[in-house]
C-alpha cells in the first residue's frame, strides 16, 4: 500500500512585505528625529547662562527671565510625518516683552539669533527717556530712536555642534529593526 504524502508550501512570508517596512522606518525615522531634536535642544539650552550683564556679541545671549514659559531656554522641537523634517526652537517670545509693539514681525528669539536694528520709542518720564511704557499722557513728549542688536546666535551653533559630535547621524545607526 502506498501512502500518500500532500505537501503544501506557504512562503509568502518570506517575502518583503512594502506597507510593513515603510511602517517600520517612519517608526524609527520619527524615534532617530525624537533623538536628534533632544540632542539639539539640550545643546542649545546649556549654551544660555542666566545672567545679569548682557552676552558679548557673537556669543550665546544671556537669560535675564526666571520664568519657565517666558525664556529663551523653553526650548521645543517638533516633528512634521508628513513632510519629515524637524523644527527646533524658542517658543515665540513678542508680546509681553518691552520691546513688543517695536519688533513688528520680528520675535525676540529672531532678534537674538541674527541681530536687527529696531525704531525703540521712548516717552519722558521726569529727566529720562524710558522705553515700554504703558501709560503714556497726551503731550507727553516722545522721540523714537534706532537701536542696533548684535547677533547673539545659539540655535545655529547648536546644530553644527551636534552635528560635529556625530550624536545626530548615529540617532538613525541601527534604528530600523525587524
Amino acid at each position: 500500500m502506498a501512502a500518500q504524502f500532500q505537501m503544501t508550501m506557504r512562503m509568502t512570508h518570506l517575502f518583503l512585505d512594502r506597507q510593513e517596512v515603510a511602517k517600520a522606518i517612519d517608526k524609527a525615522n520619527l524615534r532617530a528625529m525624537s533623538k536628534a531634536g533632544a540632542f539639539i535642544r539640550r545643546r542649545a539650552r546649556s549654551s544660555l547662562r542666566r545672567r545679569k550683564r548682557p552676552s558679548m556679541p557673537g556669543q550665546p545671549p544671556s537669560v535675564h527671565s526666571r520664568s519657565s514659559t517666558a525664556t529663551l531656554k523653553n526650548i521645543l522641537f517638533a516633528y512634521d510625518p508628513g513632510n519629515q523634517t524637524l523644527v527646533v526652537g524658542p517658543v515665540r517670545l513678542d508680546r509681553n516683552s518691552p520691546l513688543g509693539p517695536q519688533l513688528g514681525s520680528a520675535t525676540v528669539p529672531q532678534v537674538m539669533e541674527f541681530g536687527d536694528t529696531l525704531k525703540i520709542t521712548e516717552v519722558r518720564v521726569g529727566n529720562r527717556w524710558r522705553s515700554g511704557v504703558r501709560r503714556v499722557r497726551p503731550g507727553q513728549p516722545r522721540r523714537v530712536r534706532a537701536a542696533n542688536y548684535a547677533p547673539r546666535p545659539f540655535m545655529g551653533p547648536a546644530l553644527e555642534q551636534e552635528a560635529a559630535a556625530g550624536t545626530i547621524p548615529t540617532a538613525w545607526s541601527g534604528s530600523v529593526k525587524g
